[in-house]
């Protein structure tokens, strides 16, 4: 992996927008929304690639349709916030599936996590069986989400 804390020009910036509204163009496509020629469009995608600024290519479903309706945001606090605690709750939650995005915190809790599940009875399961074994768990409040006003999985970077 080479350095990714290089500065990304005008056409860096450009591609990375295209990409994240539609990670399905072709690259002939791409290139001639830029004005690129192919093979430079080409050379700027897979450095960009390698760089790791872009880490992958993903399909955003619609969790609805696929039976995952509920959303739960929830706070996690440790009894203690020392290194080997925190590590023993990160591996804990690593696979599970469940888990969509989890965050160190400031403030109240130490962890948010967000939670999908297909009904309130999969949940109790989740907490029941799983986040309630992890060692270290002081507390854990669970905030459902009535429904999305707004999400994005475009970073705002400006082209």
């Amino acid at each position: 992996m080479k350095d990714s804390s290089r500065e990304l020009d005008r056409i860096d910036r450009r591609i990375l927008s295209a990409l994240q509204r539609n990670a399905r163009l072709a690259n002939q496509e791409l290139a001639d929304q830029l004005g690129l020629s192919p093979s430079a469009c080409w050379r700027r995608v897979r450095q960009l690639e390698s760089d790791a600024i872009i880490l992958r290519y993903a399909a955003v479903l619609d969790p609805v349709r696929i039976g995952l309706p509920v959303s739960v945001f929830t706070n996690v606090s440790l009894d203690k916030q020392g290194e080997k605690t925190l590590q023993v709750f990160e591996n804990a939650i690593a696979d599970w599936p469940e888990v969509m995005e989890c965050y160190l915190m400031t403030g109240d809790a130490d962890y948010l996590m967000r939670v999908v599940v297909p009904d309130l009875t999969a949940y109790e399961q989740f907490l029941m069986r799983k986040l309630t074994r992890v060692p270290g768990i002081a507390s854990i409040r669970s905030s459902f989400a009535l429904r999305a006003v707004r999400h994005r999985t475009e970073l705002p970077i400006g082209a």
